[in-house]
């Protein structure tokens, strides 16, 4: 069983819905797409949302994390081979944007099969500078402040000291994740669909700046934009969900009835 996916995950995967490959925000573990299979399904979706889970955190809490995107993205790419055997799409918002991208593109080099699509929301095109959150050496009531003002943080548990400091080592290593060296060039571009989505008051990172990953892509692309800022994959849920839904519904293995 690969480490970065739950044996329920692969157990209930074994369909003929397209897999969904989930790959989390910075601080962020595969519970944050849990309800993602249930709004989903109600909005007519066809696939098996698969979450994944990194190092480091929530049931990987004992493993050390990763800092580095490229050995990241090595054991990835190793762990979850036989998983994207079968036909897939990756989606990630925000650090998981550029996660499933690189993974896409590291396969691509080795000959490896690829997704049906890559969805990305929330992220800036490697070929820019990546979005700063807050300064590496910032105090961490400034890290809180940043991530709460961008809505990583619910307000509800700002109050809460035990989830604040098992959150904040997480972010400041994937923070730095996020800041190394890109995978991709927009000389060799990904040779499948990319589906982008900008949230229209992000204040991390524009519209303009989603759009940039154009120059990535090799088979198409198309880019949506959503209300709300930079988490408005959980201010606006539903409202983006049934836009994923749609999406997927594009690629879907058995053709939904009319």
């Amino acid at each position: 069983m690969t480490r970065y996916l739950s044996r329920s995950s692969i157990d209930e995967g074994l369909s003929t819905d397209v897999r969904l490959f989930c790959f989390p925000y910075a601080g962020g573990g595969a519970s944050a797409y849990g309800r993602w299979q249930r709004n989903l399904d109600a909005h007519g979706a066809r696939v098996r949302v698969l979450p994944i889970q990194l190092p480091g955190r929530e049931g990987r809490m004992d493993e050390p994390r990763f800092t580095d995107l490229h050995a990241l993205i090595d054991d990835m790419d190793a762990q979850l081979d036989d998983e994207l055997e079968y036909p897939h799409i990756f989606y990630g918002h925000s650090m998981g944007a550029l996660i499933a991208y690189s993974l896409a593109w590291r396969r691509q080099q080795r000959g490896a099969p690829l997704p049906l699509a890559v969805v990305l929301s929330a992220y800036r095109a490697p070929h820019l500078p990546a979005p700063q959150i807050a300064h590496p050496e910032a105090s961490d009531e400034e890290l809180i402040e940043s991530l709460a003002a961008l809505g990583g943080i619910p307000q509800v548990l700002l109050n809460h000291p035990d989830f604040l400091s098992a959150l904040l080592p997480v972010a400041r290593d994937d923070l730095l994740l996020c800041t190394g060296r890109p995978m991709s060039t927009a000389s060799d571009p990904l040779r499948v669909p990319l589906h982008l989505f900008a949230g229209r008051r992000d204040r991390l990172v524009s519209v303009s700046e989603v759009v940039s990953w154009r120059r990535h892509a090799g088979r198409g692309c198309e880019v949506r934009t959503m209300p709300g800022g930079h988490f408005f994959v959980r201010a606006h849920e539903d409202t983006f969900l049934r836009e994923l839904a749609a999406l997927t519904r594009q690629y879907a293995l058995v053709p939904v009835a009319a």
